[in-house]
């Protein structure tokens, strides 16, 4: 029996893209968990409740720096309540690792707020390990965690 070229170009190329595939969807996921770390980014400097609301998932355990834990009602409500705004919030140095149905997500936390009562300015620096999940078709913050430099 004789095989021609052509004949193995097909399966070749079928395996190779089968190859691909799995790098590809990985990238797709990090691409649409990168999108709502940018947009939870901006809510924070927003000070949005709605947007809160549609990127946290029920079950939200946000940790603070100083050792507060708060649900995702609690969060929203104290992100919102207006006694301070972000001056500057960048997330710098993010790094995004898609397993399965979670997204682990790490970055380092530069900002300077202001209070709005006194104007007192205050800085910060921070390590951040965010959890996300993915429910339905959306990816949710399910958790946070902080820890100063």
């Amino acid at each position: 029996m004789n095989i021609a070229r052509r004949d193995l170009v097909l399966p070749a190329l079928v395996v190779g893209f089968i190859g691909v595939v799995p790098t590809f969807a990985a990238s797709t996921e990090e691409d649409a968990v990168a999108k709502n770390v940018e947009a939870f980014r901006m809510a924070q400097v927003a000070a949005d409740a709605k947007a809160f609301d549609a990127l946290c998932a029920p079950e939200l355990s946000y940790s603070h720096s100083d050792g507060r834990v708060e649900d995702k009602a609690t969060f929203i409500a104290n992100a919102t309540n207006g006694k301070s705004k972000f001056l500057a919030l960048e997330y710098l140095e993010p790094q995004i690792r898609v397993v399965g149905p979670a997204a682990i997500v790490r970055f380092h936390w530069v900002a300077e707020s202001e209070s709005v009562a006194d104007g007192t300015k205050t800085k910060t620096n921070l390590h951040i390990l965010m959890n996300w999940q993915k429910q339905g078709a959306d990816w949710k913050l399910l958790s946070r965690a902080s820890t100063k430099l």
